[in-house]
């Protein structure tokens, strides 16, 4: 019988070398706010961002070797899904005025009730109507 995951906490981190724009475009663009951050850790910056309360979140590092890409594939994709259509051409709207444009999703299944955008390493982000269910 497998084991079930029982983890207290989930976080997503990735690479950047462009942690200052990737900031600004997950905090103003997106609206997630820093939920901690370090300098200098071992050669490492980085910052986590995420919704206070919430048992997950993002964490983007920077090394001081500048060994960190950019996303290799339209498929690398960060979805997040919107119950609230309001809410969701809000977040596009501030992402617009932040000189962000939607972009073309490689797979056509993200065309229909979503906004895709790139960040500033090149991931593709999905602002999906609906939640996934």
């Amino acid at each position: 019988m497998a084991i079930h995951l029982q983890a207290a906490q989930f976080r997503f981190a990735r690479p950047t070398q462009q942690l200052e724009k990737i900031v600004h475009f997950y905090t103003k663009g997106l609206g997630l706010q820093v939920i901690g951050s370090f300098k200098n850790h071992a050669g490492y910056d980085g910052v986590m961002l995420g919704l206070p309360d919430a048992d997950y979140h993002l964490e983007f590092t920077q090394d001081v070797h500048g060994t960190a890409g950019t996303a290799s594939n339209p498929e690398h994709l960060m979805v997040f899904y919107f119950s609230d259509e309001i809410n969701r051409i809000a977040i596009y709207n501030q992402l617009i005025e932040l000189g962000h444009l939607p972009v073309k999703p490689a797979n056509p299944y993200w065309e229909n009730n979503s906004f895709t955008f790139c960040d500033p390493d090149g991931w593709h982000i999905v602002l999906h109507k609906g939640i996934y269910k």
